[in-house]
């Protein structure tokens, strides 16, 4: 933290106003400019966060690797990510929100930079890693600043503004990105966002908080965040292995021996230490606690999907890079209209049938995915794809409300990086275990002489994601629609 403490104290000579000072100086207004300062940074590294999926088979030529491999440009990324988005509760409280957003922002410019002139697989998935590890600050940054500019009786409207920073991005990237892969190499994806980051950073000097001068933040726990990145890293590291070895094979059992030690030492860590990375006090909040399993459902289904679909678009229907990322664009952009929407409706209606609707409809989107083959019309799939960012509009305002209303004021930080966090870590397993399952599946048509074995492993594979999504349903069911009105910085 030594690099942030320096970037702190210089950029501490600008503005450090808190959010009530800010909001007596620019009045109803502040709320669009906090947003647009948040918001500009976090679309970039959101389109960083899925934009790369439609450039995969590309760079698996450029760089001779398998499907195995190069998935781990986007695990690597979210699993990294999982990691900071903890930090970032502590980032928050002892730099401030405006100082811990620019020093992210310039993280990921310098990280994209490297990504676009990697003249190697490996220097591309380490920075793709550290790319990730800046990503993980944006999204809770975001929430944070959304919870505390809107009052509580209009979080859902909040959330809906969140949302679409959250999945705005992913959701039109592959387009950008195949128009970019097209005319000008694979390499240019990790350059198209970054005008957004730029103009990002004057704004966030402008008009971001600073840190609350009279909050006393203890050290970071480095001992906790070394047992996190181990337990997380060696689960992931175990699906690899045991899709590749064999799931009896020592090294699987190794990592997965490794995990479990790790997790519980990270656990013993957080109980018993002054300034715990994660408040285990959030999980008997019986609201945070099921949103937070949902979202880690959510979470899978969203990357996993991400990751999937323009894979399953170009290898299996022959689409091309730009034909595979126009199929996505109506998606992406009934998405980001759908989303404001749907979050002033979660205001209104119990969250649970807001969240039951979402998930029926992403589940019913992925299971009929099965019937694509390279026959199905484009507009076809637009409209499957439709589907399914509907009911991701639908649901996730309501899911981040439920997760919020019940915390107090100073739980704010911390739940916030918590339920990112398990967002997030929901992606990177959902990346992995799809690749994982896909793989399975492709060996096991072949081997038994399937005559399209690529296109019956996809199909697979968006079946079982449509289950396990279908599945959220239930858990649904327990979240209350109790609102505990908090003091909040918004007028």
């Amino acid at each position: 933290m030594a690099l942030f403490d320096t970037a702190s104290h210089w950029l501490a000579k600008g503005n450090q106003e808190s959010i009530e000072s800010l909001f007596q100086r620019y009045g109803e207004r502040y709320r669009l400019l906090a947003i647009a300062a948040v918001g500009a940074g976090t679309i970039a590294v959101m389109l960083l966060s899925t934009i790369v999926n439609v450039a995969i088979p590309p760079i698996m030529t450029a760089f001779g690797i398998s499907q195995s491999e190069a998935q781990w440009l986007a695990t690597g990324y979210l699993a990294s990510a999982t990691v900071s988005m903890l930090m970032s509760g502590w980032c928050l409280r002892r730099f401030g929100t405006r100082d811990t957003f620019i020093m992210s922002s310039l993280v990921v410019l310098v990280s994209s930079a490297v990504c676009g002139a990697s003249p190697n697989a490996g220097i591309l998935i380490a920075a793709r890693i550290v790319q990730g590890l800046a990503y993980g600050f944006f999204l809770p940054v975001a929430m944070y600043v959304m919870t505390r500019v809107f009052p509580a009786e209009r979080q859902g409207f909040a959330m809906g503004i969140f949302g679409i920073l959250a999945v705005f991005g992913p959701a039109v990237g592959p387009y950008f990105g195949g128009i970019a892969v097209e005319h000008l190499g694979w390499r240019s994806v990790f350059f198209l966002p970054l005008p957004l980051s730029l103009i990002s950073l004057p704004l966030a000097l402008l008009y971001l908080p600073g840190p609350d001068k009279n909050e006393k933040v203890g050290r970071l726990d480095w001992t906790g965040l070394i047992w996190l990145s181990l337990a997380v890293s060696l689960l992931l590291l175990m699906f690899n292995s045991g899709s590749r070895q064999g799931w009896q094979h020592w090294s699987t059992l190794t990592c997965l021996a490794g995990s479990l030690v790790t997790a519980t030492l990270f656990y013993l860590r957080q109980r018993h230490t002054d300034s715990p990375l994660m408040d285990l006090g959030l999980f008997q909040n019986r609201n945070f606690c099921v949103a937070g399993g949902i979202t880690f459902l959510y979470g899978g289904a969203l990357f996993g999907g991400m990751y999937l679909i323009p894979l399953f678009l170009q290898t299996a229907m022959g689409m091309s890079p730009i034909d595979a990322g126009l199929a996505l664009l109506p998606a992406g952009i009934i998405l980001g209209l759908a989303f404001p929407v749907c979050g002033n409706l979660s205001d209104k209606l119990p969250p649970h049938w807001m969240i039951l609707s979402g998930m029926l409809l992403l589940g019913i989107s992925f299971y009929i995915m099965k019937w694509a083959d390279s026959t199905t019309a484009l507009v076809t799939i637009c409209w499957w794809l439709v589907l399914g960012r509907i009911g991701m509009a639908v649901a996730m305002p309501a899911l981040s409300m439920s997760a919020f209303t019940t915390l107090e004021q100073q739980q704010l930080t911390h739940g916030s990086a918590t339920i990112n966090f398990t967002r997030q870590v929901g992606g990177a397993f959902g990346v992995n275990l799809t690749s994982v399952f896909l793989d399975y599946r492709l060996d096991l048509h072949t081997a038994t002489g399937v005559a399209q074995p690529l296109t019956e492993a996809f199909h697979d594979t968006f079946i079982a994601s449509g289950v396990l999504i279908l599945a959220t349903m239930l858990p649904s069911l327990l979240l209350k629609p109790r609102k505990r009105q908090r003091k909040t910085a918004a007028r």
